[in-house]
């Protein structure tokens, strides 16, 4: 996981590709705007200014960390997504986990499902997680569907929890336990 080669998880139709805060720092570093666009799988400048920006403020901090997969696409070799944690809480053994696809094209297709199984196992494996938490907006079908597939547990709301758009939202929580896998 403190390494500069990336663990790879492979699925009928992905390539998993880690993504933790050495390769980070390496990659935003090293690579060219170019080269970043297509290692982050972005279309626009604007997507690319927006991860340089997140750089340059920190993704890390004492105690606390990420650790992400891109969602490469086999047979095509582009990144369709992420999926991973944040909020890594390392001496609690507890983090939340996210997810996105980069394009509408790729929901409803099964992809996020196929990726979450195995990035689940390692967090609880290799991260030595003894808890995940899932923070979702209760408007957002699919991804409570997601979680609940892989048998999170509801625990509550919280309210007012993100600023969406101007708009103060809640969230609804749901964690999965090490032992509930």
């Amino acid at each position: 996981m403190n390494t500069l080669v990336p663990d790879q998880l492979i699925t009928d139709r992905l390539v998993l590709r880690e993504l933790n805060p050495f390769i980070y720092k390496n990659v935003m570093t090293t690579l060219e705007d170019e080269a970043l666009k297509k290692y982050f799988g972005f279309d626009t400048d604007e997507q690319l200014r927006y991860e340089e920006e997140r750089f340059r403020q920190g993704l890390t901090m004492a105690g606390r960390s990420f650790l992400y997969f891109h969602l490469i696409d086999k047979f095509t070799d582009n990144v369709i997504g992420w999926c991973g944690y944040h909020t890594w809480f390392l001496k609690h053994q507890r983090a939340e986990i996210g997810y996105q696809l980069s394009s509408d094209e790729f929901k409803n297709k099964g992809f996020m499902k196929e990726a979450m199984g195995p990035i689940l196992n390692y967090g609880f494996d290799a991260m030595n997680l003894h808890r995940i938490e899932a923070l979702l907006a209760m408007y957002n079908i699919p991804s409570l569907k997601l979680v609940q597939h892989f048998g999170f547990s509801k625990e509550g709301l919280l309210r007012e929890h993100y600023n969406v758009d101007g708009v103060m939202e809640d969230s609804v929580i749901f964690s999965l336990l090490h032992h509930e896998m």
